[in-house]
């Protein structure tokens, strides 16, 4: 009965694990560690957020097209979007330029005028959208030479034991070899999911960037058309045809 009991404890007190490695490497490996484990906080957080973020908007472009162009007129259309949503602040931006573009003391041709204006909503909503995905590039691209650091530091310390101790046993250098291999594995567990979230955040983004210059595609022909271009949005079975949208002072004024 006493053997399994001393099995275990044996177990729980490993030589070579990971805690017994950091006491060994002292301040070095301690610092490496915590800056791995900062790395890799600061990475997941980055892409459990923007994760957040980009599903959100996604959810918004659905019910833009359920509920923005099924609106009798901007105004009400923008009301049925989500306040401080992209799709909102595109719609919002686009009235502004319309509104301001009556005000240019040297105007320019309104085509172009809303063309600038929609572009330059769509990149500030796009930058936002970019926002962090540096920290997870520089994750990814620096937490390998990290620990790789701590791995040449613990290769440097079982070559002085092997000097001390003039030959090159296994109990002599078992201890800073495996220390140095596992702040190879430390940098590689963090640079690896930083990488591929970084990777697979980019891509999210573009879908959503090519949402949203869809909308304000559709968006800027509908003003310019003053509501006789339009995306065709499939209405229910049953339903009447949508009418198009209304700009202009009934846009401003639905009583109008």
């Amino acid at each position: 009965m006493a053997t399994p009991a001393a099995g275990a404890a044996g177990a729980s007190s490993n030589p070579y694990g990971l805690m017994a490695a950091l006491e060994q490497g002292g301040t070095i490996a301690w610092t490496v560690f915590i800056l791995l484990v900062i790395m890799s906080a600061a990475s997941w957080y980055i892409m459990l957020t923007k994760l957040l973020e980009q599903q959100k908007i996604m959810n918004q472009a659905k019910r833009a097209r359920t509920s923005f162009w099924t609106a009798p007129n901007l105004r009400e259309g923008a009301n049925k979007l989500e306040k401080n949503s992209a799709y909102r602040q595109l719609v919002d931006d686009g009235l502004l330029a319309q509104d301001q573009h009556t005000k240019l003391t040297d105007p320019i041709d309104q085509h172009e005028w809303m063309h600038v204006s929609l572009a330059r909503s769509q990149a500030a909503i796009n930058s936002r959208l970019s926002g962090g995905l540096a920290l997870l590039a520089t994750v990814g691209s620096t937490a390998p030479f990290v620990g790789l650091f701590g791995t040449v530091i613990g290769i440097y310390r079982a070559l002085i034991k092997i000097g001390a101790a003039g030959q090159a046993s296994i109990d002599a250098v078992a201890g800073p070899v495996g220390e140095a291999l596992i702040m190879t594995a430390l940098g590689l567990a963090v640079a690896v999911p930083a990488v591929m979230g970084y990777n697979w955040l980019i891509r999210r983004n573009k879908s959503v960037a090519e949402q949203l210059s869809a909308f304000s595609n559709d968006l800027h022909g509908y003003m310019m058309s003053n509501g006789t271009v339009r995306p065709a949005i499939a209405a229910p079975r049953g339903t009447a045809p949508t009418p198009p949208l209304k700009t202009g002072s009934a846009a401003i004024n639905p009583k109008a």
